[in-house]
């Protein structure tokens, strides 16, 4: 198959195990192929994809092949795939608008951004990247809280004709006005905010949807999360944190019974942990009634190594949306979206979501 050409918008954790898998998977056989949820789709494998561009704003990355700065400070995450081949590609420089938080400019810690001095480029410039790199989609992995940068790149997208897929918790493909300019240009985009492999909101919601089934009434719930890596300490600045809050609280409301009110649910972040690096710790407390109004409480504790438990779910998500470019749908693609996504236009249930994407990769469901 040819490659899937991808471009991706910050090259920090996340871009680094998504790049590391693409590499880790090639040469294996399906039977050895551990962490997917798909080795197959439309014919195209895990590794039928390659990194044609990139964008940053540190100066560690900037000017440096994608190979070697996926490992530069202040990245922390597991390298599981070292052994990566040169491929001549070297980070751009960015826009940067609100992409870095104000504290994070003077924070006395190492993995703080060091902004470079490489001048930024306009719009026109990211969009001749795209165009003449020969990008199909364009990924945003840019820090929690970037509205103005996400927009940004959301338009490069739009003009440079590419496909677009929002890892961030900013409401593009969820937005009407965002999801006219799409369509209106046949583009397909994929959103908002990517659903961890196995991460705190997708067991969250699992939890959730088995206690509709199961008859027992939530009355109260909790997820709180600890993390070491730049997204924690980006997220120390709360003004960053409405719409992380809003797509992650939705995301479990949505498969409730009953909707809590909102002084019985509380999900978002909690500090930042410097040790813990890439690993994030979820405590998920559930309370509520079962037979004859006699209560009960549910604890959970999940730690997992951030980045690679949302770069499984991207992988599949690009292929998705390149079998929507070459099928030339543009729009939302609703399925992936709900499947893959926290905040998708449309919530379903996750055994709903599963069905619709399974239907959409073997062609069955136009979207």
């Amino acid at each position: 198959m040819e490659k899937i050409k991808i471009a991706i918008a910050g090259i920090g954790n996340c871009a680094s195990s998504l790049i590391q898998g693409i590499e880790y998977y090639k040469g294996k056989e399906p039977e050895e192929a551990i962490g997917l949820m798909h080795w197959d789709i439309g014919g195209y494998k895990p590794y039928d994809m390659e990194v044609v561009a990139a964008f940053d704003i540190d100066r560690r990355k900037v000017g440096k092949e994608v190979h070697e700065a996926i490992f530069a400070e202040p990245n922390c995450t597991t390298v599981f795939c070292s052994d990566l081949p040169k491929t001549g590609v070297k980070v751009s420089m960015g826009k940067v608008l609100d992409g870095l938080s104000e504290h994070m400019k003077n924070y006395e810690d190492k993995y703080t951004f060091v902004l470079s001095d490489e001048p930024e480029p306009e719009k026109a410039d990211i969009v001749k990247i795209l165009k003449e790199s020969g990008t199909e989609i364009l990924l945003n992995y840019l820090p929690v809280g970037s509205e103005e940068a996400t927009g940004f790149y959301a338009e490069c997208a739009v003009d440079a004709g590419v496909g677009f897929i929002n890892c961030i918790p900013v409401f593009i493909a969820s937005n009407p006005l965002w999801t006219e300019k799409f369509q209106r240009n046949n583009i397909p985009i994929i959103g908002d905010d990517i659903k961890a492999q196995l991460g705190a909101t997708i067991t969250h919601r699992t939890l959730s949807d088995l206690f509709k089934k199961r008859g027992v009434k939530v009355e109260r719930t909790y997820q709180i999360n600890t993390g070491g890596n730049t997204d924690f300490l980006n997220m120390l600045n709360r003004s960053r944190l409405n719409s992380k809050k809003e797509s992650k609280t939705e995301a479990v409301q949505a498969v409730m019974s009953d909707r809590l009110e909102k002084e019985n649910i509380h999900i978002g972040p909690s500090d930042y942990v410097p040790w813990q690096k890439d690993n994030k710790v979820a405590f998920i407390r559930m309370e509520g009634k079962l037979f004859g109004d006699v209560p009960m409480n549910l604890e959970m504790r999940l730690s997992v190594e951030d980045s690679p438990n949302s770069a499984g779910v991207s992988i599949d998500a690009i292929r998705c949306c390149k079998l929507a470019l070459n099928a030339k749908k543009g729009g939302i693609l609703y399925s992936p979206s709900a499947y893959f996504m926290k905040h998708p236009p449309k919530q379903y249930t996750d055994d709903e979501a599963y069905r619709m994407t399974e239907n959409f990769i073997a062609g069955k469901r136009a979207d």
